[in-house]
């Protein structure tokens, strides 16, 4: 079965498909001073990109691990989630509460997709 990684760095590709799925590197916001909804609509749009390099859209997302550094934000991420799903695909999700990686940072995403080249 073929590794495939995108973009790949020192530390991380920003994502990896191996045969029929895609494992997306965590999604993270550009502006770590803005508030929930801002930091939502940016990991969604960088997940929207990433798709979109490899060739898919948010159709082929299987499967969304969402963490909040904060569950009182949970309401606010629901409400962009919610403006951006796929109606008619939506994945599987669970939401969990995490001490994030940098300070500022509200949210982060993880994606498992199918390989939209491999259809």
């Amino acid at each position: 079965m073929t590794l495939t990684r995108l973009n790949p760095g020192p530390r991380m590709s920003e994502a990896v498909t191996v045969g029929d799925i895609v494992f997306l590197a965590g999604q993270v916001p550009d502006d770590l001073t803005a508030d929930i909804t801002t930091q939502t609509r940016q990991v969604l749009a960088n997940v929207d990109a990433v798709m979109a390099e490899l060739g898919g859209s948010k159709a082929d997302i299987a499967s969304v691990q969402v963490w909040l550094a904060d569950m009182a934000d949970f309401a606010g991420m629901n409400a962009v989630w919610d403006a951006w799903v796929d109606l008619g695909n939506p994945p599987a999700r669970a939401t969990g509460g995490v001490a994030l990686a940098r300070a500022g940072m509200r949210v982060e995403m993880i994606v498992v997709a199918r390989n939209p080249r491999r259809l």
